[in-house]
C-alpha cells in the first residue's frame, strides 16, 4: 500500500481473496525516507518504534475497521527501499498483490517501476492489480452476485493459464489450478503457436478451417499440452478444465482472452533467462502491461 488509488484496488482484491481462501492479509507500506529517519530516532530514544508511525497505515486500518466480512489482517511499516522490503517481508506468503502502479512516476505509465521490480524478482508470486480490471475474484461475494445478475457473464470467473507444454514450470500450473480450486471455477489453459504456413487468430478446439499442413502440429501440440496437464487434472478432479489450441501471437491471445478471465496465470521466465535473471519474458511483460484482469507471475522453484 501506499494511498493511491492503484494500492486501494489491490488491497479490495486481496482483501476478498483473503476472505475466499481463509488467508491471513498482510497490508504492508513503506515507510518514505524521512519518515524512516524519524521511525530509527524515535526508537533511538524512546526504545520502540510507534505501532502506527505513518498516516497510510493509520488511514487503511481506520477505514477497514467496521467492515464485515474480512479475513484476518495484519499491518506492517516496512524500511529500505520499496522492492526490497516488500519482496523480504513476502518471504513464506502465498502471494504478493500490488496495484499496478503507485503515486510516483507518469500518470501514463502502464506499470510502475515497484511492480515491474516484484515481478521480476519476489520469492513468491506476485499478482498485479490493473487498475481498471474488476477486482472482484473467483467464489467472492461480489463475484457471485455478478454472476446472478449476468449468467452469461459466468465466463468473466474463470482462471485463465498461458501454457508452454514444453517450458511452463510445474509451480505455474499447479498455482493456476490452486486459484480455480480456491474459487470453486472453471480453469482455461492457452497454448498459442507461430504457424509460417498460415498465421491465424486463436480458435477454440476443434479447429475447424486449419490447412492440412497445420493439421499434424495442431495435434501433436494438443497431445503435448493434455499430457502436461492431466497430471493436474488429477490432483485437482474438482476444477472443470477447458483447453485452447491454435496458431498466433500468445501475448495477444492472452490479453484478449483476459477479457472474460478473473485472473490470469503466467510464468516468470522463459526457459532459456536463469532463474535469478532480473528480466521477465515478453509475454509476460505483455500480459502485465495489457491484460484486462488481474495478472499472476508465478517463478519457478529455485
Amino acid at each position: 500500500m501506499d494511498g493511491s488509488e492503484h494500492s486501494l484496488k489491490a488491497l479490495e482484491w486481496a482483501l476478498a481473496t483473503g476472505a475466499a481462501t481463509g488467508s491471513e492479509v498482510v497490508v504492508a507500506h513503506v515507510l518514505p525516507d524521512h519518515a524512516q529517519v524519524w521511525q530509527a530516532r524515535r526508537t533511538a530514544v524512546v526504545g520502540e518504534p510507534p505501532e502506527t508511525p505513518d498516516p497510510v497505515t493509520a488511514h487503511v486500518r481506520l477505514s477497514l475497521q467496521g467492515r464485515e466480512g474480512l479475513p484476518r489482517v495484519r499491518f506492517e511499516s516496512l524500511g529500505g527501499e520499496v522492492p526490497g522490503a516488500l519482496n523480504r517481508a513476502a518471504e513464506g506468503a502465498g502471494m504478493l498483490v500490488l496495484g499496478s502502479r503507485g503515486r510516483g512516476g507518469f500518470t501514463s505509465l502502464l506499470l510502475g517501476s515497484t511492480s515491474r521490480a516484484c515481478t521480476a524478482t519476489a520469492p513468491c508470486p506476485v499478482v498485479v492489480v490493473p487498475h481498471t480490471a474488476r477486482v472482484a475474484p473467483p467464489g467472492s461475494a461480489a463475484a457471485e452476485g455478478a454472476a446472478a445478475e449476468d449468467p452469461g457473464a459466468a465466463g468473466s470467473h474463470r482462471v485463465l493459464l498461458g501454457l508452454e507444454p514444453t517450458e511452463t514450470p510445474d509451480e505455474v500450473i499447479d498455482f493456476a489450478f490452486r486459484q480455480a480450486v480456491a474459487g470453486a471455477h472453471a480453469l482455461t489453459a492457452l497454448t498459442a503457436f507461430r504457424d509460417p504456413v498460415a498465421p491465424l487468430p486463436l480458435l477454440g478446439a476443434p479447429m475447424a478451417g486449419l490447412p492440412e499442413d497445420t493439421a499434424p502440429l495442431l495435434r501433436e501440440i494438443e497431445r503435448a499440452q493434455h499430457e502436461r496437464l492431466d497430471p493436474f487434472s488429477r490432483r485437482y478432479p474438482q476444477v472443470v478444465l477447458d483447453t485452447l489450441v491454435g496458431p498466433g501471437d500468445a501475448a495477444g491471445q492472452l490479453v484478449g482472452q483476459s477479457e472474460t478471465a478473473a485472473l490470469l496465470v503466467v510464468g516468470r521466465h522463459r526457459s532459456r533467462l536463469r532463474a535469478d535473471s532480473l528480466l521477465v519474458g515478453s509475454v509476460t511483460n505483455a500480459a502485465l502491461l495489457h491484460a484486462h484482469c488481474p495478472v499472476a507471475v508465478v517463478p519457478a522453484a529455485a
